[in-house]
C-alpha cells in the first residue's frame, strides 16, 4: 500500500501529466497535490460538486452500480475524477494535457492507484 505523496507522485509519471491531487469529495478540500497548471484547490471544490452531481442522478435514476470515474474533455487537457471505492467521499484528481497523454492508459494507471492507495 501507497501513502498519498507516494501515489500522487506516480501519477505525476503518466505521460501529459499537469496536476494531481487527492479530494475529499464532501468538503472539497485538497488533501495532497502533486504538479502544477491548475488552481487545485479552486479545481477540488468544483469537482465535488460534479461528483455530488453524478450521484444523486444515479440515485434518482435508481442505478445500481458504482461511480467508476468521470471524464472532462477540454480543448487541450483532459480531467479524470476517479471515486475511491475504499475510502468513500473521497476522490483522485488527475489533469493530462491532451496531446501528450493517452486516455486509455491514463485512466487505467488512475484506477490502479486508486487501489493501492492507503489513506
Amino acid at each position: 500500500m501507497a501513502n498519498i505523496k507516494e501515489s500522487l507522485a506516480e501519477l505525476m509519471n503518466v505521460d501529459g501529466a499537469k496536476c494531481c491531487s487527492l479530494v475529499d469529495g464532501s468538503s472539497g478540500m485538497v488533501l495532497g497535490e502533486d504538479g502544477s497548471g491548475v488552481d487545485m484547490e479552486l479545481a477540488a471544490a468544483g469537482n465535488s460538486e460534479v461528483v455530488k452531481a453524478k450521484q444523486k442522478t444515479m440515485s434518482s435514476l435508481g442505478l445500481k452500480t458504482e461511480l467508476e470515474d468521470i471524464l472532462i474533455t477540454l480543448g487541450d487537457q483532459y480531467h479524470i475524477i476517479r471515486p475511491m471505492e475504499k475510502q468513500k467521499g473521497l476522490f483522485l484528481y488527475l489533469v493530462l494535457d491532451k496531446k501528450q497523454s493517452n486516455l486509455a492508459l491514463a485512466r487505467r494507471k488512475v484506477q490502479n492507484i486508486e487501489e493501492g492507495l492507503a489513506v
